[in-house]
């Protein structure tokens, strides 16, 4: 009956388009909306399509090979490594911290599909670095001249270089520990803990574009390896570490009237620049996450780390855009719509969502619409659109406005396989439906198939 009576009014609605609709003759709350993107809930497999397209195209864009610089041809034996070595080169950098980022949402992947694929991607290329490591450190001692891509492995200049692959490393040797790593992580640790520049309270920090900036992307580039070095290690000074990273940094950065993070602070200006750009404030959001994952339930700055959490998670969701991405400057809505930072937050929300950290029923339906933007940014070839390319700190908003956008930027891969690692959890455990037009959620030991009365005593289905 319930059936019958939908398709009458469907077709009321279809004859009534055809004439003069009216209040009258059509029931206008049946009439379909014109989404730009794809609405509604997706399915696993969907989604699982969509980040498989990226798994592919990223395997053919970074190929695990050592090549000769001189002749081209491939090296497959450690002990031919030389001067001339180089890493086989393909779209992306295999020791970037954008593949630091790819390197731990492959891992949330495999965790969240259990397809083996996602999981051999990062060992391969993990186990490659390791093995040439120890050679390339020999060459390195005698002549400087090695592959840049290399000399990050082995003697890291900046937090670029050493925390997201880093923390990459760790979870890999957490769920394996036999895997060859720990020499790399204690080498990126060492860089991390005692020759990164920072103020004088400790605060991670660089000397341009002005002497004593803190970056916000900074926060993203070295916190996590803190922690994940205690839960490592068990040594809680780790612990103490990030924490205090994390609230020297939003002592900084964090506009608390507006729920956002500053891009970047300048200890000898004032008022500081306040800028919201969105991919730095995915970092921020990000590292949050991080932490939250390992520091244990009784530290001390726990429960201030969570309510920043939510405070900047509230931030963000109300200026999300319509079509469910987040803009480049976060409070202009005159700049453009960017995927990377609307995959970070689309990770972030359902990442909060599963660890129980945010409301599902506030957070899930901006997961899903954040969702569906960033799976329309990945083309039939697995590449990610609309993300804009590296971008240094700026004094004005046209620096960030303008600032280019391509298939070639690294930084939307990793985000996107985490978002959608995460979205297929939360829609294997929050079980989704539409009802009234909205997204609600239902936690799995309330799932039932028996009608839900509305407040007015209606039964919907």
């Amino acid at each position: 009956m319930k059936r019958i009576l939908t398709a009458m009014l469907f077709f009321a609605v279809v004859t009534a388009d055809a004439q003069q609709v009216n209040d009258s003759n059509t029931p206008l709350h049946l009439l379909k909306p014109n989404y730009t993107h794809k609405y509604g809930i997706p399915t696993t497999e969907e989604v699982k399509q969509t980040i498989d397209r990226v798994l592919q195209y990223v395997d053919g864009e970074t190929p695990a090979q050592l090549i000769d610089s001189k002749t081209g041809k491939t090296i497959d034996q450690l002990k031919n490594i030389n001067k001339d070595t180089r890493l086989k080169q393909g779209g992306f950098r295999l020791t970037s911290y954008e593949w630091g980022v790819t390197y731990s949402a492959m891992l949330a992947a495999y965790e969240a599909t259990g397809d083996p694929a996602y999981l051999n991607y990062v060992t391969r290329r993990h186990q490659l670095l390791a093995d040439i490591a120890p050679y390339f450190k020999k060459i390195y001692q005698q002549e400087k001249n090695i592959d840049g891509n290399i000399r990050r492995v082995i003697d890291p200049h900046a937090l670029d270089d050493a925390g997201a692959v880093c923390t990459s490393m760790i979870k890999a040797m957490l769920k394996n520990p036999n895997l060859p790593l720990r020499p790399l992580i204690d080498n990126y640790s060492d860089y991390i803990l005692n020759k990164e520049y920072r103020l004088t309270d400790g605060t991670f920090a660089r000397i341009r574009p002005q002497k004593n900036t803190i970056w916000l992307d900074d926060m993203f580039m070295g916190i996590p390896t803190l922690a994940y070095m205690g839960k490592m290690t068990g040594n809680k000074e780790y612990y103490d570490m990030a924490a205090k990273q994390i609230i020297q940094f939003a002592g900084r950065m964090f506009v608390s009237e507006d729920g956002l993070f500053r891009h970047g602070w300048v200890e000898e200006m004032y008022p500081h620049p306040a800028f919201y750009w969105g991919r730095a404030n995915g970092w921020a959001i990000l590292t949050m996450c991080e932490v939250l994952d390992v520091l244990p339930e009784n530290h001390p700055h726990r429960q201030y780390i969570l309510n920043l959490l939510k405070t900047h998670a509230s931030g963000l969701a109300r200026l999300q855009h319509h079509d469910g991405f987040w803009h480049q400057l976060l409070d202009r809505n005159d700049t453009y719509l960017e995927t990377s930072a609307t995959a970070i937050y689309t990770y972030c929300f359902a990442h909060g969502i599963d660890k129980g950290w945010l409301d599902a029923k506030a957070y899930g339906p901006v997961a899903l619409l954040g969702w569906q933007a960033v799976a329309s940014s990945v083309n039939q070839t697995g590449q990610v659109e609309n993300v804009c390319v590296g971008t240094g700190m700026g004094f004005d908003a046209a620096f960030y406005a303008y600032r280019p956008v391509h298939v070639m930027a690294a930084h939307g891969y990793g985000p996107v396989i985490w978002a959608g690692a995460e979205i297929i959890k939360l829609l294997n455990t929050k079980h989704p439906k539409l009802n009234d037009s909205a997204v609600h959620f239902y936690d799995e030991e309330v799932k039932t198939d028996k009608p839900i009365f509305n407040y007015d005593g209606s039964i919907r289905f």
